[in-house]
This record gives structure tokens, C-alpha cells and sequence, in this order.
């Protein structure tokens, strides 16, 4: 396994960036209200936080903690080992990954994790190539972590700065089509995420969401106390995709463009929490903001942070 690129410059990077932001709103209390999903609201961080470090990094959750978010969300696939990584994709996208020597991939999906061992995805650089669509992004060499690695240095570092415990949002990525090729089937898949979960002693800041609801309904047979989020990019419907379900969940996390206040306040009928993604524009962020949701996932918390919450 190779080892990590030393976090003491990214620090002082995110310093640079983060130093004049200010902090997130809280209550009077100095604490935010609990509530079902945790948070009066909650400011998730989009893997990490894209739009300035890779995605899906160490580097990019610890800038998220040192930016105060509440949340910091994340994607989870499988290695041939059955490790748990932090991964948007299966497979290895050749927009953000490199070989050894920086030796480009090939594109598409022919070089997938859940082929590899850990040890063998850990030879890819996934942090360096300029990303077409996040032009602030630092560039720095990194691979994908385990889930557990990010967990400890998140712990860690809260700890060091003396900040309110943050939550995980962990999306299972996982499809029908992708069954045995992609990754386990999804009773196989969240068992191993559920066990990383309990034994870094975090499952009462989880959540666990997915496209695929056969996921979530795994998790919920396995662990009925996880807050479950179901992610939605298409909809026939907030009543048909909670009947597609088969049980009311915790959050309803559409895409931002779906949600209107109708969407909104269907969702507090049902004290279901609204948390849209991935949430960019300043302006959209005012106008949902305005609208009551829930929380939203930004790859750009640091903008987030500078509206009233």
C-alpha cells in the first residue's frame, strides 16, 4: 500500500481558504436542535467538499470538518477483499484517476474495484488530474480511502479542533445491473458497511442513503435504527417513489430542481426530512433555503456557510 501524501500542507491549504469564511448558525444554546435526521439544519458537505479538494479524499472530509459542516457526506463501494472504500464509482473514472507514474487509464468502466484488492486500488492517484467542472479544486496525490480510515481522521481532527461531533451520510452505490459485477448483492453490501459503522462507534451519527432501494431496504431489515435517506434523480411522484419504497423514510433527497414548495410541505405531512442535492448556485441555495428544506448537499459548503441557515 502506498503511503498517504502528508495532510500538514493540505491543512495549511484549507487554512488559506477557510480561514476568513464564518462559522455556521447555531441555536442560542451554542448547540444545534436534535431532530429525527439530527440536526436543525443540516449542511452536508458533497464528498467531502468537491469544488475545493478531490472528491471522496481525506483531504476533501478534513477540509469539510475545518469548514464546520454538519455533515459530511460520502459513496461507498466494495473491494474484491471486502473492504469498505470511499468511492463515487466502482470503477476506476479516468476524469480524476491516474496509474502509477501518472500513467492515464483508459476510459470507461473496465478497471473495477470490486476486481481489485485494496492494496491494488490504493495504485491509483485520484487527486491530482485537473477536474473539468471544479477548477478550484487543490491538486494534490491521493487514492481512495477505506471508509474506517476516514472515519479515524475525521474523529481525530474534530477532536483537535474542539467541534461538535459531525454526521456521515453514506450512499450505497449500488444498482440491479451492477449485482456481482460492480459489487455484492445489497444484503452482502450493507452488512459490510454496517459493520464499519458499528465498530468505529458511529451509528448514532449515520445515515445511509441510495438510488436503490433495495439497498435500503436491506439496512432497514439489518439495522432499523439508521435514519435512511432515499435519493431521487427521476420521479414519478414523492407518493409513488415512497410506495416504490415500501416504507416511509427518514429523508427524501431529490434532486435540487424537483423540489418546490408543495414537495416541501408534503414532506413535513409526513415528518419525512427534505434534503436536495447537489445544491452549487448561491442563488439556489437562497431560493430552497426560502422554501424550509431540511438541509442541503453542496460541493461548495464554504458558499453555503456565508447564508443565513
Amino acid at each position: 500500500m502506498k503511503t498517504r501524501y502528508s495532510l500538514i500542507a493540505t491543512f495549511l491549504l484549507a487554512a488559506a481558504i477557510i480561514g476568513c469564511q464564518p462559522k455556521p448558525k447555531v441555536s442560542e444554546s451554542d448547540e444545534p436542535e436534535e431532530t429525527s435526521s439530527g440536526l436543525e439544519f443540516d449542511l452536508q458537505g458533497h464528498r467531502g467538499a468537491r469544488g475545493l479538494f478531490p472528491e471522496n479524499s481525506l483531504e476533501g472530509f478534513i477540509a469539510a470538518v475545518e469548514l464546520q459542516v454538519n455533515t459530511i457526506e460520502m459513496d461507498v463501494v466494495i473491494s474484491k477483499d471486502n473492504k469498505v472504500v470511499v468511492s463515487h464509482e466502482p470503477w476506476m473514472n479516468s476524469t480524476i484517476c491516474v496509474g502509477l507514474n501518472e500513467k492515464p487509464i483508459p476510459e470507461g468502466k473496465g478497471l473495477t474495484t470490486y476486481n481489485m484488492t485494496y492494496d491494488e486500488i490504493t495504485n491509483y492517484n485520484c487527486g491530482s488530474r485537473p477536474h473539468p467542472d471544479f477548477p478550484l479544486q487543490v491538486k494534490i496525490p491521493t487514492f481512495k480511502p477505506l471508509l474506517s480510515e476516514v472515519i479515524t481522521e475525521v474523529e481525530t481532527r474534530v477532536a483537535e479542533l474542539e467541534l461538535p461531533s459531525v454526521y456521515y451520510n453514506i450512499e450505497i452505490k449500488s444498482t440491479p445491473d451492477g449485482d456481482a459485477i460492480f459489487h455484492p448483492k445489497p444484503e452482502v453490501f450493507c452488512k459490510l458497511v454496517l459493520g464499519v459503522v458499528q465498530a468505529e462507534n458511529i451509528q448514532d451519527r449515520t445515515i445511509i442513503q441510495s438510488f436503490d432501494v433495495r439497498a435500503l431496504q436491506a439496512m432497514k431489515k439489518l439495522e432499523s435504527s439508521i435514519p435512511l435517506a432515499l435519493l431521487i434523480e427521476e420521479t414519478n411522484g414523492f407518493e409513488n417513489d415512497l410506495e416504490n419504497l415500501g416504507f416511509t423514510p427518514a429523508i427524501y433527497s431529490p434532486y435540487f430542481p424537483l423540489v418546490t414548495k408543495e414537495l416541501v410541505q408534503s414532506c413535513k405531512e409526513k415528518n419525512i426530512k427534505l434534503i436536495p442535492w447537489t445544491v452549487n448556485e448561491e442563488e439556489d441555495m437562497v431560493r430552497l433555503l426560502d422554501f424550509g428544506v431540511d438541509g442541503i448537499i453542496t460541493d461548495y459548503p464554504d458558499v453555503a456557510l456565508t447564508l443565513k441557515m
